[in-house]
């Protein structure tokens, strides 16, 4: 009886220490009893009952998520890998556990496909000239297909345009050609600004060096 006491009082020690949980001010506990929803919990020191209850941790700062290079065909067929950076947070922690299994992975490959799907509406120039229209395309987007997630999408932004090698050399070959016969200059980039051959090379062909 003295031995079996003291284990008693120890047990419950541990019992009582391992469903003590503390919540930080930037994030929130999404409880569940027995299997079921039961609420979600604020900043503070939380009891979660051992074995019945069960608490996921959700961070409610923002995400900084970074796009790898995707390859993009422009709307006037230019080849080019596009990158992106894009911010979002959490802001209704009972959808991004109960809607989404990963809504970091989920907003990832959402985020690929659609600055892909942007970016190819565009002609190259637009692209280079116009990235806060397409970077507002692209958060709409976003923030619209992440809501019932319980994201928020706060801003994206186009990182780097890089055209592919061959192309470089095929501008750079098409901006001699220019510059050799400036009146006779045809070309698809020059056929788009409607001004004299000498100005048409000025403003388009001659800003991509020759390689």
């Amino acid at each position: 009886m003295s031995l079996s006491l003291p284990i008693i009082v120890v047990i419950l020690l541990l019992l009582v220490m391992s469903s003590i949980r503390v919540l930080k001010e930037y994030e929130r506990g999404v409880m569940f009893t027995l299997g079921r929803f039961t609420g979600v919990k604020g900043p503070g020191v939380r009891l979660v009952l051992p074995v019945i209850q069960q608490m996921r941790k959700v961070e409610l700062r923002t995400i900084v998520l970074n796009v790898p290079k995707q390859d993009v065909i422009s709307r006037d067929n230019v080849s080019v890998k596009v990158s992106a950076v894009v911010y979002f947070r959490i802001v209704d922690p009972e959808k991004a556990i109960l809607q989404v299994i990963d809504p970091w992975e989920a907003t990832s490959q959402l985020a690929q496909t659609t600055l892909r799907s942007v970016s190819g509406q565009h002609e190259m120039d637009e692209m280079l000239a116009q990235r806060d229209k397409l970077n507002a395309a692209i958060q709409q987007i976003l923030d619209a297909n992440t809501a019932a997630w319980g994201m928020k999408v706060t801003n994206v932004e186009i990182k780097d345009i890089d055209l592919d090698e061959t192309m470089i050399r095929a501008m750079a070959r098409q901006a001699n050609s220019c510059q050799a016969n400036p009146r006779r200059c045809n070309c698809a980039i020059c056929r788009r600004l409607p001004t004299s051959p000498a100005k048409r090379v000025r403003q388009s062909c001659f800003r991509y060096p020759s390689i």
